[in-house]
């Protein structure tokens, strides 16, 4: 595992570097350029609060092809009958903060630190991460969001504050924009994503189809 230097924003080449479950490298800092240039090469932090700074690119990779979205009987009648109404890009910073609050299962923190917020938020400011906001009766109550590299989205976090609200936004957002990104990062298996087609792929074809894209 390399230690980062925080003036030196270069990682090494996840492509030839197999760490341990994915940890390929430490230290560093969360700048919005060392982000930028992390996501660019399939690389993102992920990491216990007040602890050093983690970076993971694993292997496999957890992905999703938009023509392969499952959608449930189920969730296509709450999509029918418009139990929610969705905005894009509306309060980025609130959503983050949303999902660095929301408890996740077997985790007893988050790895949204303000230093995070901060640097994602000027990346959104500059048209590289966007947010998805799902809404009911005027309210909040779920949403995610996500870094674009090229024709990849890659999805970081997500919230719901009522049942089916978060899976709800994503099948809207991946049936809006299927013809603009070709693949979505989910980054790790989960239940959730895996039950609306989400799959694993080597970390050597998602790196080739990163850049390709």
């Amino acid at each position: 595992m390399i230690q980062l230097h925080p003036d030196d924003i270069s990682f090494p080449d996840p492509r030839f570097y197999d760490g341990h479950d994915g940890l390929i490298a430490y230290g560093g800092d969360l700048s919005p350029e060392r982000l930028w240039f992390a996501y660019q090469n399939g690389i993102f932090p992920w990491f216990n609060p007040g602890e050093e700074i983690l970076w993971w690119c694993p292997d496999p990779r957890f992905v999703l092809f938009p023509k392969n979205l499952k959608v449930s009987k189920s969730m296509k009648k709450i999509l029918r009958d418009q139990v929610f109404f969705f905005t894009e890009n509306q309060c980025f910073e609130e959503v983050m903060r949303n999902c660095m609050m929301s408890p996740r299962k077997d985790q007893d923190g988050t790895w949204i630190s303000e230093d995070l917020i901060s640097s994602f938020v000027k990346l959104h400011q500059l048209g590289k991460a966007k947010s998805i906001e799902v809404w009911q009766n005027g309210e909040l109550v779920g949403g995610f969001y996500g870094l674009v590299v090229n024709h990849v989205f890659c999805g970081e976090s997500m919230f719901a504050k009522v049942s089916n609200a978060s899976k709800a936004g994503f099948i809207w957002f991946i049936r809006k924009y299927s013809e603009r990104y070709s693949l979505i990062d989910c980054q790790v298996y989960s239940e959730h994503l895996a039950s609306l087609g989400a799959e694993e792929m080597t970390k050597r074809i998602f790196l080739e189809m990163l850049q390709t894209l």
